[in-house]
C-alpha cells in the first residue's frame, strides 16, 4: 500500500500536537520540515532530535522524509556561498538523519536572478555557475553514502526548473540515476508556468521518485493558478495522474503539501489538509483493489 503523508506543520503548529492529530487520521509516515519544537529541522539539536525520534517511536510512527531547505537560494550568490550555507551544513542533517532515521532526504532545486529572462536554465548554470550541478552530486554522494535516499524537489519562484526539458536535463548532467530520483511538486512546476497535464507527467516520469500534490485553482479560459483549494476542486488532472502514480508504482509515499494561491473566504487550512488526506486515500485504495 503506498503510504500518504503531509508535511508536518499541515497538522498543527505545535510538534506533538501534529504527530497526534496525524497518528488520529491513520498516517504512518512523516515528512519533516520545519515547527520542530519551534524550530526547523537543520536547526534542531542531538538532544532534540532524539527527543523527537522518541516521540514518533511512541506513536508507532516513522520518518519518511527529512525536508530540508538546502540549497534554495539564489545562485548568483556563488560557489563560496553555497558551500558554507548549505553543503557544509550537510554533516549536521546527516547526524539528525541517523537519529531520526528518515528513508530520504530531500534538497531542493536552486533560484535564478531574472529567471524570467533565462530561456534555459541547465545552459544558464553551466555557463555562468558551472560549480552548482557539481556540488548537487557532492550532496548525494554524501547521503547515498551515509545509507539514505536523495531526492532533488523543484520549487516555485525564480526557480531553476520550469519545464519538464530542464529537470530531464538536470538530471541527465547528475549522471547519478541510482543514487538520486525528481520529487515532482506538481503546484510549483505550475507556479513555474508549466500547467500540470498527464503528458507533463508521462515526460517527468523516468525520473520521479516523490510525488507532491497541491489543489489550487486558475479562474475562466486562463491556466494560471490563482485560488487555494481542496485536491478534488483542483483545476488539473489530480485523480488522473494520482492513480498513474500509484498503477506505476513512481512513489512509495505521496507527500500533501498545502495548496498555494489566494484564500477564498472561509478556507479552513486544517479541514482542507484531513479531506485531502481522505481523497488521495480513496484514490490509492481504488488501485489497490484492481491489482
Amino acid at each position: 500500500m503506498v503510504e500518504v503523508t503531509m508535511l508536518n506543520v499541515m497538522a498543527g503548529g505545535d510538534f506533538i500536537q501534529s504527530l497526534d492529530t496525524q497518528r488520529s487520521w491513520g498516517v504512518k509516515v512523516l515528512d519533516l520540515k520545519n515547527g520542530i519544537y519551534g524550530k526547523n529541522l537543520i536547526d534542531l539539536s542531538i538532544a532534540e532530535a532524539e527527543q523527537a525520534a522518541n516521540e514518533i517511536a511512541a506513536r508507532g510512527l516513522s520518518v519518511y522524509c527529512f525536508s530540508s531547505e538546502l540549497f534554495h537560494d539564489m545562485v548568483e550568490k556563488g560557489e563560496a556561498y553555497f558551500r558554507e550555507q548549505y553543503l557544509n551544513r550537510l554533516d549536521h542533517l546527516l547526524k539528525l538523519a541517523a537519529i531520526m532515521k528518515p528513508k530520504v532526504i530531500r534538497l531542493l532545486s536552486a533560484k535564478i536572478e531574472g529567471r524570467s529572462e533565462v530561456a534555459d536554465s541547465i545552459s544558464y548554470l553551466r555557463a555562468q555557475h558551472p560549480w552548482l550541478i557539481p556540488m548537487y552530486g557532492e550532496a548525494i554522494d554524501r547521503i547515498h553514502a551515509a545509507g539514505f535516499e536523495a531526492t532533488v524537489e523543484n520549487e516555485a519562484a525564480d526557480n531553476m526548473f520550469s519545464t519538464p526539458s530542464e529537470v530531464t536535463a538536470f538530471f541527465e548532467a547528475l549522471a547519478r540515476k541510482d543514487r538520486v530520483y525528481f520529487t515532482y511538486d506538481v503546484q510549483n512546476l505550475w507556479q513555474m508556468g508549466t500547467f500540470p497535464t498527464i503528458h507533463v507527467y508521462e515526460q517527468l516520469a523516468p525520473y520521479i521518485g516523490f510525488y507532491h500534490v497541491k489543489g489550487g485553482q486558475s479562474e475562466g479560459d486562463d491556466l494560471a493558478l490563482v485560488w487555494k483549494s481542496s485536491l478534488e476542486e483542483s483545476s488539473w488532472p489530480v485523480a488522473a495522474m494520482t492513480t498513474r502514480v500509484v498503477k506505476e508504482g513512481r512513489s512509495p509515499a505521496i507527500c500533501i503539501n498545502p495548496s498555494h494561491g489566494k484564500a477564498k473566504p472561509d478556507y479552513d487550512f486544517l479541514s482542507v489538509t484531513k479531506q485531502d488526506y481522505t481523497y488521495v486515500r480513496s484514490l490509492i485504495a481504488q488501485v489497490e483493489v484492481t491489482k
